[in-house]
C-alpha cells in the first residue's frame, strides 16, 4: 500500500508540478505529517525531491527530472474502461490509472486530458427521481470480473427469493443498474437495487465464450419496448404545446391544434395529460376523456369544501 502511495506522490508531482503539503494530502487522501514521511522517504530513495519553504511553498521535482513508473497494472487498466468505476468499487484504481496514463503523457497532451476533465462531466442520473441504491453492487461486479458464480437474495413483487446465477454482463441505463445473467441456462436480467444480499462463489461462473453483452442488451431492450401496449389519444393543445406530446400528429391546425400522440398505455396517457390541467382537452378515446373529467371534478369538489 506505501508503495503505491509513493508511486502515486511521485506521478502527482511529475503531472502537477510544484504542490503545497496541504493540497498533496488532500490528493492522496493521507495527512500532512504522511506528505512528509513520504518525501523524506523518496529522497532517500535517490528521486530529487525539492522541499520549497514558505507561504507559497511545498513539493517539487528536482528540473528534467521524470520518472518511468507509468505501467498499468490489471485493475487499473479495466477501471479506465468501465465507465462510473466508483460505483463497482473501482474508484481508487481508476483514480491511479489515470494519474499514471497522464504521466506518460507529452505536456501538451497532459494539458488537454486535463481541460477535457474540466469541460466535460458524466451524470448518468435521471432527473426528478430518486437514485437506485446498489448496496451489493460491487460484490456483483467482483463475482463477474472473477468469473465466478454468484448468489443472490432478489426481491420479486412483495417475495424475497434465492437466485445461484452465472453473471453474463452490468449494464447502466438511464441511472438504474441491471445485471444480465444465466439461471439454469436461461438468460435473465435483474435490477442490482433489488438485489437483498450477494455473495460470490468459488466455482466458475458458464459464460459463453462468444457472448456479446452490448448485443444481448439491445435485444433485450427492443423486446421490452415492443412488449409496451401504445395508445392513440386525440387531444387539442395550444400550438406552442404540440412539440412536447411524443409522436404528435397534427390532424387541424391552429391556435389550438388537434393532434393524435402517443403514449404508453392508458395509465401514462392519464399521468401526462392531467398535468396539462386547462391546456389540454382530450376528444378521445372517450374512456380516457372520462375519467381525466372525474378526476378534475373531484379536485374542485375537494377545493370546494376546503374552508
Amino acid at each position: 500500500m506505501r508503495a503505491t502511495r509513493l508511486v502515486s506522490f511521485l506521478l502527482v508531482l511529475q503531472t502537477r508540478g510544484q504542490m503545497t503539503a496541504v493540497e498533496l494530502a488532500r490528493r492522496l487522501e493521507v495527512s500532512e505529517r504522511t506528505v512528509q514521511r513520504d518525501a523524506l522517504a523518496l529522497a532517500a530513495a535517490g528521486v530529487p525531491i525539492v522541499s520549497v519553504r514558505g507561504p507559497s511553498g511545498g513539493y517539487r521535482l528536482g528540473r528534467g527530472y521524470r520518472t518511468k513508473l507509468t505501467g498499468l497494472d490489471a485493475a487499473e487498466a479495466e477501471a479506465l474502461f468501465v465507465g462510473p468505476a466508483s460505483e463497482l468499487g473501482l474508484g481508487r484504481e481508476l483514480a491511479a490509472a489515470r494519474l499514471k496514463l497522464l504521466a506518460s503523457m507529452p505536456a501538451e497532451l497532459q494539458e488537454r486530458a486535463d481541460r477535457a476533465t474540466r469541460l466535460f462531466h458524466l451524470d448518468t442520473r435521471g432527473w426528478f427521481r430518486e437514485q437506485d441504491r446498489v448496496p451489493h453492487l460491487s460484490v456483483i461486479a467482483g463475482a463477474l470480473w472473477r468469473g465466478n458464480r454468484l448468489d443472490i437474495r432478489y426481491r420479486e413483487g412483495a417475495q424475497v427469493v434465492s437466485r445461484r446465477l452465472d453473471p453474463l454482463g452490468l449494464v447502466l441505463k438511464a441511472g438504474v443498474w441491471y445485471l444480465l445473467a444465466l439461471r439454469r441456462g436461461e438468460e435473465r436480467v435483474y435490477r442490482v437495487s433489488r438485489v437483498v444480499s450477494a455473495s460470490g462463489r468459488a466455482e466458475p461462473a458458464a459464460r459463453p465464450a462468444d457472448f456479446d453483452l452490448a448485443g444481448a442488451w439491445a435485444c433485450r431492450s427492443e423486446a421490452f419496448e415492443r412488449s409496451r401496449v401504445q395508445v392513440e389519444v386525440t387531444v387539442r393543445v395550444p400550438r406552442s404545446q404540440v412539440r412536447y406530446l411524443r409522436g404528435a400528429r397534427v390532424v387541424e391546425d391552429g391556435e389550438r391544434a388537434t393532434v393524435v400522440a402517443q403514449f404508453d398505455g392508458l395509465d401514462h396517457a392519464f399521468r401526462s395529460l392531467l398535468a396539462y390541467g386547462a391546456l389540454a382537452e382530450v376528444l378521445a378515446p372517450n374512456e380516457l376523456r372520462e375519467r381525466i373529467a372525474a378526476a378534475a371534478a373531484e379536485t374542485v369538489a375537494l377545493y370546494a369544501t376546503a374552508d
